[in-house]
Formats: structure tokens, sequence, C-alpha cells
């Protein structure tokens, strides 16, 4: 796989985006995309920063389970974006960002990619990819948001099931569903555009300018699952989202909101 190139991605960037564009940094190797960004300076409302790796050595996802970056291997990307004001909902942000990368893809004319609820990225039933959303403080009414993105391009045979999750028994990467895997620099022009965009929207419209197109890549629905919550466990069958973001779980008592927790296909629960 090629390296990203920061010039190549800064030319591939459409100039609506460009124009907002603060910084965008590539790293050869990184502890961290998402905890570099979280300690550098804000950018300005309305603005974005972009830190790219070719490797991470301590990347993370959700509950802070380690992410597999081999050199090369896949996209490790996170973006910074500052809201004027806080916007409601937040969580769910992590859903509308999904969206944002499906259509990344689908504009490069890779398709056959799902989403698990939460932020996961999915192809032929396995983990292809993931979203981390984490927030930064701020000492003033706005806040900023940085965004990571993980999305497996061409993993080595030795780590293609070295897997750590609770839902796909493989990993899989993009060049199993694609003729011919774009560079790296242009998935990654790709993914920039349609973050920005993305926030753009949700800054106007929140999770509800999402949801329908969400609801089309959902890769959760009429299946059995099984949540496991702090306090409790729920199985049912998954039926989408609420207008929230809630994951809706269809049980024997009537339908669940769940608003967080680990959710588990039931044929694969331990």
């Amino acid at each position: 796989m090629s390296s990203p190139d920061a010039g190549l991605i800064r030319q591939s960037i459409a100039a609506e985006s460009r124009t907002q564009l603060d910084e965008l940094e590539v790293f050869g190797s990184i502890a961290s995309t998402n905890t570099y960004l979280m300690s550098q300076p804000p950018p300005p409302a309305g603005r974005f920063r972009v830190a790219i790796a070719n490797r991470q050595i301590s990347g993370r996802g959700q509950h802070y389970r380690r992410w597999l970056s081999p050199p090369g291997a896949g996209l490790y990307l996170s973006f910074a974006y500052s809201f004027a004001k806080q916007p409601e909902n937040v969580p769910s942000l992590t859903l509308a960002i999904g969206v944002g990368v499906v259509d990344a893809l689908q504009s490069l004319g890779i398709t056959g990619v799902s989403l698990k609820w939460p932020n996961d990225i999915v192809a032929l039933d396995g983990k292809l990819g993931g979203i981390l959303t984490e927030m930064q403080s701020r000492l003033t009414p706005g806040v900023t948001i940085v965004t990571g993105v993980g999305i497996n391009l061409l993993l080595p045979a030795d780590v293609e099931n070295k897997i750590e999750s609770h839902w796909a028994a493989r990993t899989v990467d993009l060049a199993a569903i694609c003729g011919e895997l774009p560079e790296t620099s242009k998935i990654a022009a790709a993914c920039v555009d349609q973050l920005y965009t993305v926030m753009r929207k949700f800054e106007s419209h929140g999770f509800g300018g999402f949801m329908e197109h969400w609801s089309e890549h959902d890769w959760l629905n009429r299946r059995q699952v099984i949540v496991d919550q702090a306090d409790e466990q729920v199985s049912g069958v998954a039926v989408g989202v609420d207008t929230d973001g809630a994951l809706l779980v269809e049980t024997d008592t009537g339908k669940t909101r769940i608003v967080s927790g680990s959710v588990m296909l039931a044929g694969l629960a331990a």
C-alpha cells in the first residue's frame, strides 16, 4: 500500500473543505492520532485540523480496546472540528460520522460497507474499521470534537484473525471488497471531505439529518442480539435506531432503548 502523502491529500480535498482546514499533518508513526489531536490547541469554530498516520503504536477503539495498526495496512485518521456551540445529543454524532465514512468510500466506487451500532464499520460480516469520538475540553461556549477513523486497507496474513471484538468472528480489509484499491491518500481525502460535510450538517440538523441514511446501512437490523449493560443484559431483535440514535431492541416485553452497552450477536455470545 502507498503511504499517505500530505500534498496529494490537500490537492484531493474539495475547495470548500480546504478553505476551512487549519492544519493537516501526516506521521510515519505515532502513538495515536486521536491522542495527538486531543493534546493540540483546538481549531477556531467552524474550522478543522487533521492528523493521519502510516502506523499507530497505541491505537485504541471503544472502551479503550486495542486497535491493531500494522504499518501501511490501514488508514489511521483523526479529525478535530470546533462547533460554535455544543450540539444537542453529541453521542449520536458517532452514527452520523459512520454515514460519512460510507459515503466517502462510495464516492470512490467502494460498495458493500455497513455500519454496526454504535461505531463499527462492517464488510462481509467482518470488522472493517471503527470510529472513536471524543470531546475536547474548551474554555468557551463551543466544543471541539475529535473523531478517529480506522479502516483496514490491506492486512498482512498474520494479523487477519487477530481481532479484539465481541461481535465479529474476523477482520476484513478493503482489498477484499473492491477490485482495485484506491491510493491511501485518495481514501483519506474522501474521508476528510465527508467528515467536514457531516460536521456542518450535524451542526444544523442534528442526527435527524442522517437517520434515514444510517438505517440503510444498519448491519444489526433484524438480527438477534445480546446487549451487555452496566446493570443488566438485554436480549432481543435489533429493530433500528431512535431519533436520538439510541439502539432499539424488540424484547419479550416490548421495545427497549439502548443508549450504551456492548452489543453481541446472539450466536457469538460466550
